[in-house]
C-alpha cells in the first residue's frame, strides 16, 4: 500500500486489448476507504480499509464490518492456519490478532529482538500455520529500511531480511522454496530462497515491472502480488489501474485493467474464475475513497 498522491495513469487511456472490458467489471463496493490486503477466508472475501481502520467481509451480496480499530491503519488481513486472523497495522506499527468473530485477541509491536515494527504492510501464509509479512518503513523514498519478518503461530516475530526499498507485496511459491517481495520504490520484485529453518538467502532480482510492461513504464510502482492458480504472478500497482501478469520466468503475459487510477492489490475467487481488485480513486485526501471490483477472467 502507498498513501501519497502521484501522477497516475488512467486505465481508460491504456489499450483495452490486454485488459478486461469495462462492461465486464462489477463494482462490489463503490465507496471503500482505501481498500487493501484482500484474502478469501471461509469462502468469503475479507479485506481491510486503511482509511477506515476496518476489516470488511463480502459474502457475495453485501459488505459487512467485522472489526474496527482506530489508529491501526490496516494494510492486509490473513488467517493463521485455520485459527485467528492477523492484520498488519501500518500506522501504529503493530500486528493485530483477531478472532473469526471480530474480537481483538492480541497485539504485537516488537520482534523477538525487541525492535519496533515500522510500517507493517502485506502478508502471505508460510504454509505452516504462520505467516511472512513485510514492513515498509516510512513513506519517504529516501531511507532504504524495509524488512521481511516471519510470524509464527504462537506470535513470535523474527526479522528475516532487511535493506529493502519499501518492502510491500509478498508471496510464497507453491513449493515453499522461494519468497517473492515487491520493492515498490525500486519498481521491482525480488525473491529469496527459503531455508528449512525459515531463514532467507539467495536474494535475487525477479522482475522490473516497467521493463516488461511498456504501459506501466518507468513510473511502475508494484504494490501487492499474488500467485494465481495459473502459476503466474499477478502484480497490483499503485501507479495505475493495471494488474500486470508475468510468468515464472518474469516474462510478460498480459495485463488486467480496472476503471480507477490505482489497483494496489487483489485476491482470486476460490473457483479461480475472477479476481477481486482493490482500488483507490482519491489518492490525495483521507480517507482515500476507492472501489472494490470483481473482474472475470477468461
Amino acid at each position: 500500500m502507498r498513501k501519497w498522491s502521484m501522477a497516475v495513469a488512467v486505465a481508460a487511456a491504456i489499450g483495452s486489448a490486454q485488459g478486461a472490458a469495462a462492461a465486464d467489471v462489477k463494482v462490489i463496493n463503490e465507496k471503500a476507504a482505501f481498500p487493501e490486503g484482500p484474502a478469501f477466508i471461509d469462502g468469503k472475501l475479507h479485506y481491510v480499509e486503511y482509511g477506515g481502520n476496518t476489516i470488511l467481509v463480502w459474502d457475495g451480496q453485501t459488505n459487512k464490518e467485522l472489526w474496527k480499530s482506530e489508529g491501526c491503519g490496516p494494510s492486509a488481513v490473513l488467517p493463521l492456519g485455520d485459527g485467528d486472523l492477523i492484520v498488519t497495522c501500518y500506522d501504529n506499527g503493530t500486528i493485530a490478532r483477531v478472532s473469526r468473530g471480530g474480537e481483538t485477541i492480541a497485539s504485537y509491536d516488537k520482534d523477538e529482538a525487541g525492535d519496533a515494527l515500522l510500517g507493517p504492510n502485506d502478508l502471505t501464509s508460510d504454509g505452516k500455520d504462520g505467516a511472512w509479512f513485510t514492513a515498509s518503513g516510512p513513506w519517504e523514498s529516501g531511507p532504504i529500511v524495509g524488512k521481511v519478518y516471519h510470524l509464527s503461530a504462537d506470535g513470535t516475530i523474527r526479522m528475516s531480511a532487511d535493506d529493502l526499498h519499501y518492502a510491500n507485496g509478498i508471496a510464497l511459491s507453491a513449493d515453499g522454496k522461494r519468497l517473492y517481495v515487491n520493492e515498490s520504490e525500486a519498481g521491482r520484485v525480488i525473491s529469496f530462497a527459503v531455508g528449512e529453518d525459515g531463514s532467507l538467502s539467495d536474494r535475487r532480482l525477479f522482475v522490473r515491472v516497467g521493463a516488461v510492461d511498456e504501459a506501466s513504464g518507468a513510473g511502475a510502482y508494484p504494490d501487492g502480488i499474488k500467485i494465481g492458480p495459473d502459476g503466474n504472478f499477478w502484480i497490483g500497482q499503485y501507479s495505475s489501474g493495471r494488474v500486470v501478469v508475468v510468468d515464472a520466468e518474469g516474462a510478460f503475459v498480459k495485463a488486467v485493467e480496472v476503471p480507477s487510477p490505482t489497483a494496489p492489490n487483489l485476491a482470486f475467487a476460490p473457483d479461480g474464475k475472477s479476481i477481486f481488485v482493490m482500488s483507490v480513486d482519491d489518492t490525495s485526501n483521507a480517507p482515500y475513497w476507492g472501489k472494490v471490483y470483481e473482474v472475470p477472467l477468461e
